[in-house]
């Protein structure tokens, strides 16, 4: 996998025309990679691809203010962060899981969160992103139950210190 800066467009905000890529990227990394964490009713409420519709996310993405990762036209991995420094989402394809997509989402997330002036990076990661926040300094402070339509998941809030220096 190529570094950020070689990627096709790493766009400051999602595009209508990447809704239908990202909710792709989204399915597939609960349904594919999350599964081996998480039960198939988990792994449903979480997902719940017959009640998500392309404009409605593309509308949740917009709001987020999601940047996108595209590789040859085809968007490969998303994420947000807002000014106090939350991760809402980050979801690599599995097609190209462990090559630096996630970790260029994460670089993307860090410089927006600083630039902000956010002292910390945090999100709340599924049991199966935690080794990945872990490789990248994220620290688990809790430990947390949602429940999504209907249904107890577990994931963990993990934060990471930003130092004031650019």
């Amino acid at each position: 996998m190529p570094p950020s800066h070689e990627y096709d467009r790493c766009r400051g905000e999602s595009r209508n025309a990447d809704a239908a890529g990202t909710l792709a990227v989204f399915l597939a990394a609960i349904t594919q990679v999350a599964s081996t964490d998480y039960s198939r009713e988990q792994i449903a409420a979480w997902a719940r691809p017959r009640s998500r519709t392309v404009p409605e996310w593309d509308r949740e993405t917009e709001a987020r203010g999601s940047f996108v990762a595209v590789l040859t036209g085809e968007a490969v991995g998303f994420s947000d962060v807002n000014r106090a420094g939350y991760i809402d989402t980050m979801f690599v394809s599995p097609s190209y899981g462990g090559r630096g997509v996630g970790s260029s989402l994460l670089t993307t997330a860090e410089c927006r969160a600083r630039t902000w002036g956010a002292r910390r990076l945090s999100a709340d990661v599924s049991v199966t992103a935690r080794p990945f926040f872990e490789r990248h300094e994220f620290v688990e402070t809790a430990e947390r139950h949602p429940l999504i339509a209907g249904v107890r998941l577990t994931n963990l809030y993990m934060t990471k210190p930003l130092s004031t220096a650019r």
